[in-house]
């Protein structure tokens, strides 16, 4: 079996004048994340892989998210692919994950998120917002073949607040 747990960036800001891979996370944004991030132990296995995307906002995200859950930082693993908004391009990255991998939990954007949960999860999410938590498991042993997967969980803050 194979288990996916997809991470939205918390909310980042559009105020200052800089790229968008460089945007940084709103005082909102830290808190939902800390908030999402402090309620999924038991949600995740004890071992897994940790990517995220390269954008400044995802990963702060996973920063958070990694403090929260006792993960060492240094082993995050940050992928230029991951900065996507394509669920093409997201399911081609999460495919080419090692089979040694059991369990990736990803920090990445939108609209990709959503549209990879609806395409390979088993009920529609009609959008997975900002610190938003979704696990999916497949009955698959190889990342390569995933493809009808069961959503275990979802986490968004509006629903800890």
């Amino acid at each position: 079996m194979k288990n996916l747990i997809l991470v939205r960036h918390a909310k980042s800001s559009w105020e200052a004048p800089l790229q968008d891979v460089d945007r940084p996370l709103l005082h909102r944004g830290i808190v939902d994340a800390h908030l999402v991030s402090s309620t999924i132990s038991n949600y995740i296995p004890k071992t897994f892989l940790l990517w995220s995307s390269i954008a400044k906002r995802a990963a702060d995200t996973a920063l958070i998210f990694a403090q929260n859950i006792s993960f060492p930082i240094e082993n995050i693993i940050y992928k230029e692919d991951l900065y996507t908004f394509d669920e093409f391009q997201l399911e081609k990255v999460i495919k080419s994950c090692n089979n040694l991998y059991e369990t990736v939990i990803l920090f990445g954007h939108n609209e990709a998120i959503t549209n990879f949960v609806n395409k390979f999860g088993d009920c529609i999410l009609p959008n997975v917002p900002t610190s938003g938590f979704v696990s999916i498991q497949f009955d698959d042993d190889q990342w390569s073949n995933i493809k009808n997967g069961r959503v275990l969980k979802t986490i968004f803050p509006k629903d800890l607040k």
